[in-house]
């Protein structure tokens, strides 16, 4: 299969790495039940693992497909970065070949019912990994690696709890306007737009979808800039530079 194969075969693959995180989920949720810990199950805040590996599976794909080996590919283990503000970062893939940093990418989710306190929590969690590694990139702690391939990417729960107007509190001065009414799902795809407008990440994607419809894979990209194909397309044109 060629790269361009995979590009356009895109939709299908998100569609079965959207069902397979249901479906992690559900089998879960289900265990939690059994052992008597179903709040642990239905936590709101989903920070990776095998809920997300149909992503990073999609992600490796495009990563090989676009010429580069899979052997520097890494996920699961030796997924440390250092950093400038703190000693280490996990990120959930990286691609390092001959002590060069190619590319470095987190996968996140989040699901109801809470999503005020996570959306803090994820947007400065973003915010402070790309900080923390530009910095160190800056200070030459990847020795000599030209400029890595940063992505994030995030799927959001399409419910009524992230789709409905939020209310901004504004006791002392005005919020940006964009923030105005804007949902949590809004919030979200303003955040991506931002962080790569600022260029903290080189790309980002932004999916959605619904618990019932989205175990049949399912979904939503809720903007045309963040969308996995933009991603994918910025992914494999970085990397082919050093295929």
């Amino acid at each position: 299969m060629k790269p361009n194969d995979i590009l356009c075969d895109l939709p299908a693959r998100t569609s079965k790495a959207v069902a397979h995180y249901w479906k992690t989920r559900a089998g879960q949720r289900d265990k939690q039940r059994q052992i008597g810990k179903a709040d642990q199950g239905l936590r709101s805040a989903v920070t990776g693992g095998a809920q997300m590996d149909g992503f990073i599976d999609l992600f490796t794909d495009l990563i090989t497909y676009a010429g580069i080996a899979e052997r520097f590919v890494f996920r699961k283990k030796a997924v440390e970065l250092p950093g400038f503000f703190r000693p280490t970062k996990e990120w959930d893939l990286l691609v390092v070949r001959e002590e060069m940093l190619l590319a470095a990418t987190e996968a996140k989710s989040q699901v109801g019912p809470s999503f005020g306190n996570n959306f803090n929590n994820r947007t400065e969690e973003a915010m402070g990994s790309a900080l923390d590694l530009w910095t160190a990139y800056r200070e030459h702690a990847y020795l000599a690696s030209p400029q890595p391939f940063l992505g994030y990417f995030f799927m959001l729960e399409d419910c009524d709890a992230s789709s409905r107007p939020v209310k901004v509190r504004e006791p002392h001065f005005k919020v940006f306007p964009e923030f105005v009414g804007a949902s949590y799902m809004r919030r979200y795809e303003i955040f991506r737009r931002k962080l790569v407008l600022e260029r903290h990440y080189t790309a980002a994607a932004f999916v959605s979808s619904t618990a019932d419809d989205g175990i049949h894979g399912c979904f939503s990209m809720p903007a045309d800039d963040l969308s996995v194909e933009r991603f994918a397309r910025t992914l494999t044109a970085h990397l082919a530079a050093f295929a």
